[in-house]
């Protein structure tokens, strides 16, 4: 028998996010200047929106930001016991925090905010016409994370310390690269496991050097197609062969010799790549027929928390894959990064 999850042993730190969903009209996204189908951070002139969004419109709640999705998920995969998966990120002492609490409760996840009163909750507005969701995110509080604030606090640390399992997205770089590290040394020099994803082709440009301190402690890196090639060409592989750049990632520096540094790579539809041993193989996902795909959005962070359910199980990798794979054919079938209340997974 694989063991089974206990409370506390996989970890995730990120942004949190509220995420607020709500079909809007053309006029709406015309007044804010937003594209139909688009991913962009708010600027001043969408301040208003987030208040607007929800006096104007019938709006849907969930707990969001990239991590935090991925745990979410990963709990959702797990079931019982609740608790698995501890998350922490920073929030404002206010009615969106307050919101945010009860829906992270709500999937299970143990969440220990810091909060905060600077700034207010971060948001995610996805505002759907048709079959299109316009996103604009608010990082707000979650860029306001500070690790002498939270995370060296004993208690929080000892929530850290009972974890097996690590994830971290990249996202996170640009808020607080300190405590990923403290985080990341924890792993490698106990030999759990730690893993990271490269979330954002901007996260390899902008982000490169922060990025490559916790690197030589990334047991498992995540990214997809997209952010493999930004990554390489950054670090100058010369390559654009997936499955080449995948093994020269797989052979960067590492801290912890014990694990062999795994690499997984996404490509949308086409095959997963990822490094075996010293191999580097592929991985077919489950095939949709594409009118059934609803919204891809949240296929990344699902997969990643498929893929980690099966993981803090302790199951092989290629279970771990197949999982992924499963978690991001249900979330791409739904509006948002949102899932049935079981899993049919086997």
């Amino acid at each position: 028998m694989k063991p089974t999850a206990r409370e506390n042993t996989l970890f995730g730190m990120g942004n949190p996010l509220l995420d607020i969903s709500a079909v809007v009209d053309k006029d709406f996204l015309d007044k804010f200047g937003l594209k139909p189908n688009d991913q962009i951070l708010a600027e001043d002139k969408h301040k208003a929106l987030f208040d607007e969004i929800v006096k104007r419109n019938k709006v849907e709640y969930h707990a969001g930001g990239s991590t935090q999705n991925s745990v979410k998920i990963a709990q959702w995969m797990i079931q019982k016991p609740h608790k698995v998966a501890t998350f922490f990120g920073c929030i404002g002492a206010d009615n969106f925090g307050e919101i945010l609490k009860k829906k992270a409760e709500e999937c299970h996840v143990d969440a220990h905010y810091y909060e905060q009163n600077e700034e207010p909750t971060g948001t995610c507005a996805a505002c759907i016409t048709g079959d299109n969701r316009s996103l604009v995110a608010n990082l707000a509080a979650a860029n306001c994370y500070k690790k002498e604030k939270h995370l060296d606090l004993d208690s929080n640390w000892e929530l850290v310390k009972k974890a097996k399992v690590y994830y971290i997205a990249g996202f996170f770089l640009t808020v607080s690269p300190e405590s990923i590290l403290k985080v990341a040394k924890h792993a490698s020099d106990n030999n759990k496991i730690f893993c990271m994803n490269l979330s954002a082709p901007f996260i390899s440009q902008f982000f490169k050097e922060p990025l490559m301190k916790v690197m030589p402690y990334v047991d498992i890196l995540f990214g997809n197609e997209t952010e493999a090639a930004t990554f390489a060409k950054e670090l100058g592989f010369e390559t654009d062969d997936i499955a080449e750049i995948a093994k020269k990632t797989q052979n960067l520096p590492k801290d912890n010799t014990k694990r062999q540094r795994v690499v997984v790579f996404t490509q949308g539809k086409d095959d997963t790549v990822a490094t075996v041993g010293e191999k580097v193989t592929m991985f077919p996902v489950l095939d949709i027929d594409q009118n059934d795909i609803v919204d891809t959005n949240g296929a990344g962070d699902a997969f990643v928390g498929g893929f980690l359910s099966a993981l803090v199980q302790e199951h092989a990798l290629e279970e771990c894959i197949r999982a992924g794979h499963y978690a991001a054919n249900v979330i791409i079938r739904r509006v948002g990064c949102t899932f049935p209340e079981k899993p049919d997974f086997h």
